[in-house]
């Protein structure tokens, strides 16, 4: 029980700090997420609403990194895999205290897309100041690659513009 009222409070004040750095011009400009062995950075613009792991209904003839539907707030988003969906192969199967940690980040719903991703754990919220250097994309990067950046401890973490990946056909045509 502890636990839960320690994760609804985490929510609770995520949700806050995201809401004041859209409205305030506060310097946070990513939403900081873990997902396999790799870190991204969502937009906060481009983010939705973060939802906690909930099993999505399977649906037959899908690429293996579209893990199916699920009902979020009353409404039926597709559940992507964003490890899977990024590295091209199955993700491991997950444990109970693993999912525990998982999300789901929809986009935002001004991108038209009734989609979310799954990630293994948020982070944080990030600015611009949280990193030591950048790189731009290698020329023959997809699009929705943006920036990558490296933090003072030297991990890396790579940009996603969420809006220029929900418009690519890999990402659009789940069927396999």
């Amino acid at each position: 029980m502890a636990n839960r009222e320690a994760l609804r409070a985490f929510q609770s004040r995520l949700a806050g700090r995201l809401q004041a750095a859209r409205t305030s011009g506060v310097s946070a400009s990513w939403l900081a997420v873990e997902a396999g062995d790799a870190n991204y950075l969502f937009p906060l613009g481009h983010a939705g609403e973060i939802f906690p792991w909930v099993y999505p209904q399977e649906v037959p003839y899908t690429e293996p990194w579209f893990l199916g539907v699920a009902n979020l707030r009353g409404g039926l988003y597709g559940v992507v895999e964003l490890s899977s969906f990024m590295t091209g192969a199955p993700a491991p199967a997950a444990t109970e205290a693993a999912r525990a940690q998982s999300r789901l980040v929809a986009l935002n719903e001004m991108l038209e897309v009734n989609c979310a991703l799954l990630i293994d754990r948020l982070v944080g919220l990030r600015g611009v100041d949280a990193f030591v250097a950048s790189e731009p994309p290698e020329p023959d990067a997809p699009a929705w690659l943006g920036h990558s950046y490296n933090d003072a401890t030297g991990a890396r973490w790579q940009e996603i513009n969420l809006q220029a990946l929900s418009q690519q056909p890999r990402f659009l045509s789940i069927g396999a």
